[in-house]
């Protein structure tokens, strides 16, 4: 499949004429045919437009229509086959086995999200019938479902080319909830993002949907993107990746004269915790497990653990010895793009460089500039050194990760205590240690959205009992995840309907329960009709 380079207009094609830039292969530095053209303001308000107008009709389809829709998109993406990962591998450097996991990932979201939106029930359809002969009082007939939000705005993500942009988990959930979505593709891998793009077009087309239902654009996030912020259309806005572009959107979304909601994920250092008796039983096992977690991806997973926390015993050393071992012979890898490494190495210096850290061991071989490459290290400081030193805990966005040793459990805990928001916490420990540890992990409870205990963060299983989302920095809503069934959330609102005739009421509320829901009524669970 030829690329175009334009953007992707409600079922059209951008214009040429504005700004250009081209995809850089990160593995070889070399610039990837063809250019790619921003798009205008004038194209970015007509998409918007359109996809409001779209909106009126998208809303009003069943479930049914709208699973169809997510079931046909999955399936025109699979139809890409090697061409789409090809290109997504030229783009980002990323391996092939670990795109195909990725399609199918992708793929396989789409589809569990289409099962949602075919059940139905997660409008959490309310019904309190009237009570006419209620004392001193009566009540009114009163009945309250979710209902989608309206247009939403959509960024790619850079380490995600395929479940977090494009196609991916904000776009599939939006589309599940009733709303239509406008992507601003991400500049590192805008191929991939028109070969997916292209395909939703099919899709939009094979199940008879109006052409603004979906939207991607080409350009800047610092103007094509606060632009899409503030459309007046725009009614929230889904992103994956750096805090400051995050903050960037939540400020232009909060300064609209109607503000609306920004789910941003952001930035988190997801620490872990060693106990003294999982050093004792499993240290060595612990230190390659964590090896294979903070250089996952060459480190550039948003669960990566950047901190590691352990009480110093006599078991410390042996852990330390296996992991500075295990960290030598690990191999570079290249980042997804110059810009990530630069700010990878930048950050890195920066908490190597504070006073009372000390290098543990990096990997054996030297990262190669020309390949986009980086060295995975680790490095080590005292539990009152981090303490004393705020600016330990800057994430590094990358193979590297900091081991934090402390004297006491009281000192770990102080630790705790001090972090931001994370997207995760992690304890390692035996049954022994897990006897004591509850204010421990009622400490981490509070600060991270998912708590795990033996095993390492990265991996986001995508089901319904997933939540991908933390107190800020690590997200700008803690109440919401952007994996999961329970993703759907962040893209409706509900509304209440006091004393509608049924015929009027939407279906979801009606007496007879067409769709055969699980509804409340009267405060109990129940698919029956009403009488």
């Amino acid at each position: 499949m030829s690329l175009h380079g334009l953007s992707l207009l409600a079922g059209t094609s951008g214009t040429t004429g504005g700004k250009t830039f081209r995809a850089v292969n990160p593995a070889t530095n070399s610039s990837l045919e063809p250019a790619f053209h921003e798009a205008s303001a004038a194209e970015v308000n007509a998409a918007l437009d359109a996809s409001a107008v779209a909106f009126a009709d998208y809303r009003a389809r069943s479930g049914a229509e709208r699973a169809k829709f997510l079931e046909t998109i999955a399936t025109e993406i699979e139809a890409l086959g090697e061409t789409l990962l090809q290109r997504a591998h030229a783009e980002t450097g990323l391996p092939l086995a670990r795109l195909t996991g990725e399609r199918g990932r992708t793929c396989g979201q789409l589809r569990l999200f289409a099962q949602v939106a075919r059940e139905g029930s997660w409008v959490d359809a309310r019904i309190d019938p009237a009570m006419p002969d209620r004392q001193p009082l009566p009540r009114a007939d009163i009945r309250r479902m979710l209902v989608a939000l309206g247009p939403v705005v959509v960024f790619g993500s850079s380490n995600f080319p395929l479940a977090f942009s494009v196609a991916g988990g904000d776009t599939a959930s939006a589309l599940a909830a009733g709303c239509t979505v406008v992507v601003k593709a991400h500049r590192a891998h805008p191929g991939t993002a028109e070969l997916v793009g292209t395909a939703i077009n099919r899709a939009v087309a094979a199940c008879g949907l109006p052409p603004a239902v979906f939207s991607m654009i080409h350009g800047g996030g610092a103007t094509i993107g606060i632009a899409m912020v503030k459309h007046p259309a725009t009614a929230a806005v889904g992103f994956t990746g750096s805090s400051a572009a995050g903050r960037a959107l939540f400020d232009a979304a909060a300064a609209r004269p109607h503000p609306i909601p920004v789910f941003a994920e952001m930035s988190s250092l997801n620490p872990l915790f060693i106990l003294p008796g999982a050093q004792r039983e499993r240290g060595p096992t612990i230190a390659q497990g964590l090896l294979g977690s903070f250089t996952l991806g060459v480190g550039q997973f948003c669960t990566k653990p950047g901190l590691v926390f352990v009480t110093h015993g006599p078991d410390t050393e042996t852990f330390l010895q296996k992991l500075a071992e295990v960290v030598r012979a690990a191999p570079c890898g290249t980042m997804l793009t110059s810009g990530i490494r630069d700010a990878f190495v930048e950050n890195r210096t920066k908490v190597a460089g504070v006073d009372g850290v000390q290098l543990l061991a990096a990997g054996s071989t030297a990262a190669n500039d020309s390949r986009t490459e980086s060295q995975p290290s680790v490095a080590t400081t005292t539990a009152k050194n981090f303490l004393a030193h705020p600016g330990l805990a800057t994430e590094a966005f990358g193979p590297f990760t900091l081991v934090v040793i402390g004297e006491s459990d009281a000192e770990l805990a102080a630790c705790a205590a001090a972090l931001e928001g994370q997207l995760t916490a992690t304890v390692h420990g035996n049954t022994t240690d897990l006897a004591t540890a509850r204010p421990l992990l009622a400490a981490l409870e509070r600060i991270a959205g998912r708590v795990a205990i033996n095993g390492f963060p990265t991996g986001v299983e995508v089901c319904p009992a997933m939540n991908h989302g933390g107190p800020y920095p690590a997200t700008t809503d803690a109440r919401f995840t952007s994996v999961g069934t329970a993703a759907i959330f962040r893209f409706a609102r509900p509304v209440c309907y006091q004393s509608f005739p049924d015929a009027l009421l939407p279906v979801a509320l009606q007496n007879a329960n067409p769709l055969s829901l699980l509804r409340l009524v009267d405060g109990k669970p129940t698919r029956d009709p009403l009488s």
